[in-house]
Parts: C-alpha cells; structure tokens; sequence
C-alpha cells in the first residue's frame, strides 16, 4: 500500500476541482530509465485497455523486476461512452507526471470541474503486492477525503441516521453488482433530496466490496455527515453523497426508514404488542438451552459416562454479602492458579522482584518454570478494592482479546489473597517515559504518535467493537503499559462499566471512581459517565504525551490549575507549538503535532456532547485530510475530597497517581 507523503489537494468547497494525486513513498526513478519507459509503455495503452472493458476496468503490469510497473485504472459507473473513459484515464497519467515528478508510486482520483461528467481512479507502483485485490484493502496509504463546507439543515441525528442508511443501502447494491460493483441511489427526505454512489473495482468479491466500503461509511461521523456533500476514496473503493444529482440517473430510490419512522395508525396489532409477543417465547427458549448446556457441560465424557464437573467456584466474602464465583472453562488459556505457585514465581513477593505499587497493592515480576515471565497483581488489604472490583476485572479482561489491551493470563483466590496474574510487559508504563526528564527523549514523535494511535484502537474496541461495551473509567499514562516494541496495551479493567451492546447513554453512579486530573467533569461533579468519559480521559492523555507534563502540575502550566487551561490558552493565541515537549523536534512535523494538540481539545471540551466518540477520533487520527473542528474551552474543575455538601458519594482521587476510593458521608 502507498504511503502517503504528499496531498496537493487543498479542500475546497466541491463545486470547484476536485481532481488530486497522492505521491507515494516508493521512491523515485532514473530519468529516461527503465522504469520511466515502462511507465511511459502503461500511459499508452492503459487507457485503451480500461475504456474497452465492459467494466470500465484495467489492470497490467510493464517490464520485469526490479524495474516492473504495476497499475490499475477504474472509470465510473455511468460513463456514456469508450472514448470518455479513455480520456478521463489518459488524463489521469498526464495529472500524475506533472503532479509527482520521477514519483514511482502516485494514486489519482480525477473529477471534473462541471460534477457532471464521471470521474475516474488510477494508481501506479512499483510494488508487487500492488495489484493484489484483498492486500490493498487495507491500510489509510491511498485514502483521499473531502466534505462540502455547508451544512444539511435540520436535526443533526436524523440527517446522521439518513446518510448513514442511503451510503449504507447504496454499498449493498454495489457489492451485490457482479458486473462493475457499482451502484446509485436517491433518498428523498426532508428538508434535502439526497444522492449517493458507491463503487468498487470489480475483481473484488461482494465480500471484499461491502468491507472495502463499509469502512469508508464507518469514517463518515456525526460531524461530516452533515455535510451538503462529501467523498471518501481508496484505490480500490470510493463512496459519495451530494444534495445534487451528480450522475446520469439513480438506480434506486430510498425510503428514509430509520430516520422518519411511521407513527401507529390505530388500527391492527401494534409494534410493541408484536415484539413483546415475539420476544417472549424467544427468550424462553434461549433460557431453557442455556440451562440445558449448563447442566449438560462436563456430565459425560467421550464414552457417555456421567463424570462429576470440575469444582471451580469459590466462596467470596464481602461484609455479609456471599458471592459465588463460577469460573467457566470457556474462557480459552485463563488459568487459576495456586498460590503456592505464585509464591514460588515472585520468591515469595521478595523486595527484588517488586515492579511498582499501584492504588490497588503492589506489583510483582514472576518466572513459572517454563519460562512464562508474567506480572502479578496482589490486592492490598488495605486498597478499597473489593471482591467486587476484583470479579469485574476477572470476568471483563479474560473475554476481551485485542493488541492494544494487555492480556489477562489467570488469578488466584484463596483466603484474603486476591491476585491477578498478567503478561509481562518489559517496557513497564506509559508514565515512566513522558514525565522523566532523561527517559521521555526515548520516545520520539514517531513513537508518541503511535502510542496515541494505539490507545485509540484499545478504546474503540471496548466502546464499539467487542461483545461487551465497556467503559474503563481510569485511563490514566500509568494504566498505559509498553510491550518490548513500545506498542500501548491498556491495563487495571477493576472500575470499568460493562453495558449492553446496545448501550452508549450516559449513566449515574453515586460511587464516583477513578484518578483526580483524568476524570471527566460531569463524571466527577455529577456521577454521570458514558464513553465520552474515557474520551475526556484520552484528550488528557494525549496533551500530557505531547507536553511530557502532568495535568496536574500547575507549577509548569504557566500558573493555570491543570495542563488544559494552558494548553487553550496557547491554542487561543497561536502558540500551540509552546506546549509541545523540548525533547521534540516540532518544525519535523508541525502540521500532525497541531492536529493532536486540536484532537487533545476536542476530546477535553467540557460538554460531553461536543466531544468525539472514538470512531470519530480514529478516523481523524488516519487521515492527514480530514478537516477538524475548533475545540470549544475546555473543561475546568477541580475536585475536592470530603466536602461535606456531597451526599451518598464516593468520591476518588489521586496521590502519587494511585486510585484511591474515599466515602463521603452525608
């Protein structure tokens, strides 16, 4: 896949040119070489060979390595005629040659300045992966984004839903096009009449089209889908939605269900009347197999014979409250260790092997006789930390599998000992790093920037993508560990919320937990949290990266209360590059260091709804052309421990950055 080094297009409003290049990374080539004149040899008859297609579509490859060339040229859909295409693409090679000079690579998305006639896709390298359907899929190296300035009138989540569902519809049919994985459509809603079109190229399988486009669909967030009009291109995908009719005509017209749902006549059985009697019986029988399964599970072996089941349960005490711990042997290499083993592997939590304390007891470095270096997790007594927490961050980590979260190995309870046994991750945390004055020069941008991007994966998994939905509550550079190749893993899952796959609102809670300068303000103040907490929590985290300051060190903040009031204040007045840490080198790369410090504000606004979800910080991370929003001022707060005016809370702050729950009493 390409790798971007240079976008000529400037954004501008989508009336105008729309035609730009990306300049790949492959280097260049020899004037009037080898590779030149096999180039040369494509621009003859690539053109030709792509109009003559009944799918308007073209691949080949000139001359041999290492000085082969491969391409790839796609015309729209709906040319009207052989001669246009072959134009449109001939076009595509001059734009390139002028655009990336003794470029090896380049990818051309070329539109006219009318919006009338069709565009085309061409791309050229001398990769030999270049011309592989499914390998190109991935990766952001020839992604191209641009939106209209002005903004579809009316409710922002029902013209979200709209776009969504016509761009969502629209791919569908494209993929379900055998002939050229294209497709049109037309939603008429009010108050604008939409249209779409989404195509691929056509040696992908439906398969491969639907993901291709559904991941451009998935970039198109709460703020650029409302938008008059926006495009998003790979090499081999590309969708996009005007308030004008951009095409000769559309293929299907869209009925906008799910933003304008149809209210109950009065008349035969109501919708909740149907899904109550539905959902009943299906529930029933759903109970009944899982009880079943259960029952089943380990009563017989191979031979049919009943076997008694393995006892895994033990009897956990809390106050006077008895919980019973089954651990299901489901959960694939989650062991329950004996703690004899554990004393074995830490020497008996010798002094030697101690890593760290933590707001929930220390951390041991471990060796099992196999080998396996693993990190132990011993809860003090003393910490605050419950049966409960303990359980939680159990049963949540042992089923969440993902790079970016560190990996639970097993535990052990037995009597008052309650561990937690990990992987080992030698580069310790994220902490260690970016506030030490000698160490943070080890993390260059590069790395930084690919922490950030780490950690963002992590939370949208636990927010979006995994079968749970969780909200971690105490993101904080301490529970940000570094594998040997300082790739982030987020850790300390004992104060996340678990909800429903279907559940993103906000909730109450009148145990307010978590680290003091991490908290979201509505969280801290109210007890309200939802994944906009653990987003104002990432804001924080990535202004501490850039600045290698803590948050809540007012002393190197210019005289502010926290590392945010002096961030905006040097945003406000353009000097964001006065935050940025003296062991960076900001003239290197000023323009991704500005759109961090930019992303940093959105996340830490002090409205949880001006904040971007995940997937809409993700996306912004991935392109270098996604226009972002001015943050608005930024939340300013600061918590205070045992004010007696707080009733029925627990509140948490942080000493040293250990976690540490107090209860406030009425």
């Amino acid at each position: 896949m390409l790798g971007v080094l240079v976008l000529l297009l400037l954004l501008m409003p989508l009336s105008a040119t729309a035609t730009a290049q990306l300049c790949g990374s492959g280097g260049n080539y020899v004037a009037n070489g080898t590779y030149e004149s096999n180039l040369a040899a494509l621009a003859s008859t690539l053109p030709a060979n792509a109009s003559s297609s009944p799918q308007l579509f073209a691949v080949a490859t000139a001359g041999q390595s290492p000085d082969a060339v491969h391409a790839l040229a796609l015309c729209r859909g709906d040319f009207a005629s052989d001669t246009a295409c072959r134009d449109c693409v001939a076009a595509s090679f001059q734009h390139a040659q002028r655009a990336c000079p003794s470029d090896k690579a380049a990818t051309v998305y070329y539109e006219y300045d009318d919006d009338q006639r069709p565009g085309c896709v061409l791309g050229f390298s001398g990769d030999d992966g270049f011309l592989n359907p499914v390998a190109s899929l991935t990766g952001n190296g020839t992604l191209f984004q641009a939106w209209n300035t002005g903004n579809i009138s009316g409710v922002a989540g029902v013209v979200t839903a709209g776009v969504h569902e016509l761009l969502t519809a629209t791919a569908q049919d494209a993929a379900a096009n055998t002939t050229r994985r294209y497709a049109t459509a037309v939603m008429d809603s009010a108050p604008t009449t939409l249209y779409s079109l989404a195509q691929c190229t056509p040696d992908l399988s439906a398969g491969d089209c639907q993901a291709c486009l559904q991941r451009l669909i998935g970039m198109v967030n709460a703020t650029t889908s409302v938008r008059l009009g926006g495009r998003i291109f790979v090499l081999r995908c590309n969708v996009r939605f005007e308030a004008f009719m951009f095409f000769d005509r559309p293929m299907r017209r869209i009925s906008p269900s799910s933003n304008a749902p149809a209210p109950p006549t009065g008349h035969g059985t109501r919708p909740w009347v149907i899904a109550i009697c539905v959902a009943a019986p299906l529930a029933l029988v759903a109970f009944c197999v899982i009880v079943y399964c259960r029952c089943l599970r380990g009563r017989r072996n191979k031979n049919g014979t009943k076997i008694l089941r393995e006892n895994r349960s033990y009897k956990l005490q809390e106050g006077d409250q008895e919980l019973v711990w089954d651990m299901e042997e489901a959960l694939s290499g989650f062991t329950i260790f004996d703690f004899h083993e554990i004393l074995e592997a830490t020497s008996n939590f010798s002094e030697e092997n101690k890593l760290g304390e933590g707001g929930f007891g220390p951390v041991y470095m471990g060796h099992f006789l196999q080998g396996l270096e693993i990190a132990v997790k011993r809860l003090a007594s003393h910490s605050g930390q419950g049966v409960l927490e303990f359980k939680n961050e159990v049963q949540l980590i042992a089923k969440l599998q993902h790079r970016n979260l560190v990996r639970l190995l097993g535990c052990c309870s037995q009597g008052e000992e309650k561990i937690l046994v990990y992987e080992y991750l030698p580069n310790k945390s994220l902490d260690f790093y970016i506030f030490d004055e000698c160490r943070k020069a080890l993390l260059d941008w590069n790395k930084r920037l690919a922490i950030i991007e780490g950690i963002a994966e992590g939370l949208l998994y636990l927010h979006k993508h995994s079968c749970l939905r969780v909200i971690h509550r105490d993101l904080k550079p301490s529970n940000i560990l570094l594998d040997n190749e300082m790739n982030p893993k987020i850790s300390d899952f004992g104060l996340a919320k678990i909800f429903s796959s279907n559940n993103t609102e906000e909730d109450t809670t009148r145990r307010v937990v978590g680290t003091y300068g991490y908290m979201a303000p509505e969280y801290a103040s109210e007890g309200l949290f939802s994944i906009k907490s653990d987003v104002f929590s990432f804001g924080v985290l990535i202004l501490e990266i850039l600045s290698g300051n803590r948050n809540s060190a007012s002393h190197q903040c210019g005289g502010f209360i926290n590392l945010l009031g002096y961030a905006w204040q040097l945003w406000d007045e353009g000097n964001w590059i006065d935050i940025v840490d003296v062991s960076l080198t900001p003239k290197s790369h000023p323009v991704e260091m500005m759109r961090c410090i930019n992303l940093g504000l959105l996340c830490v606004q002090e409205n949880a709804a001006d904040r971007p979800n995940m997937l809409d910080v993700t996306a912004m991370l991935s392109s270098k052309t996604m226009l972002l929003q001015e943050p608005k001022h930024p939340a300013y707060f600061n918590l205070r421990v045992g004010d007696e005016e707080d009733s029925f809370a627990t509140r948490s702050y942080s000493v040293n950055d250990m976690t540490i729950s107090v209860a406030t009493p009425r």
